[in-house]
């Protein structure tokens, strides 16, 4: 019976289709995680599958899962979505400013119980180098092993695990000096700090617990 990667080199359409159906969830989640933004996800999505096809022919015909392959094409499509992002963004930044319009959406993500939470996560993430954002999103989020990982993005497996290790680092201290800058006292003191301890901690404890056991 012919394999899959001999049925994606081959061009098959059905086994291109399959091969949608088993990872495009995980392509989507591992797109939204490296750009932040459910439509750029969708639109990342959509790139790597067309890419993949036109890039079937370097399936290698002997290997495990194809995840990692349609990873490392996700990510490569991700940073170049990112960098017509910038130029777009800068391109707007030459026009005047426009009329300053009230900000609803801050005081609506105010009553979210865990926006301090989602707060100190990313802005603990956006301090990370892209490299380091991206081995995290393999190997935490994506669940990919260091040898998977370094397969999706071609490089060694060391430096997958340095760059994993520093990107732990970063996290906890940004959490720990986040953590440092809470109030200790003044009104509602009693309630208001522990709940932010609490989530301080989930915030601290990111790496760490979301790690796969492997990649501890």
């Amino acid at each position: 019976m012919e394999s899959m990667r001999s049925r994606i080199r081959a061009g098959d359409p059905d086994a291109f289709g399959a091969l949608f159906d088993e990872h495009a969830r995980a392509v989507y989640n591992h797109a939204f995680r490296l750009t932040g933004n459910w439509s750029s996800a969708e639109d990342v999505m959509a790139l790597t599958f067309l890419e993949a096809w036109r890039l079937r022919g370097r399936v290698l015909p002997d290997g495990d899962s194809l995840r990692p392959w349609l990873l490392g094409i996700a990510t490569n499509t991700a940073r170049n979505a990112q960098r017509a992002r910038r130029r777009y963004e800068a391109a707007l930044g030459r026009l005047p400013p426009p009329d300053p319009v009230p900000d609803f959406a801050q005081e609506l993500a105010d009553r979210i119980d865990d926006a301090c939470t989602l707060e100190i996560v990313g802005e603990a993430i956006s301090r990370l180098r892209p490299a380091e954002r991206e081995v995290l999103a393999l190997c935490v989020w994506s669940g990919l092993d260091y040898s998977g990982a370094a397969e999706a993005l071609g490089i060694p497996v060391g430096t997958v695990r340095s760059r994993l290790a520093r990107a732990r680092k970063k996290l906890a201290k940004a959490a720990g000096e986040r953590a440092g800058m809470e109030p200790e006292s003044g009104p509602g003191a009693d309630r208001e700090p522990a709940r932010r301890r609490g989530q301080l901690m989930s915030g601290r404890a990111f790496a760490a617990r979301h790690t796969p056991e492997e990649t501890r």
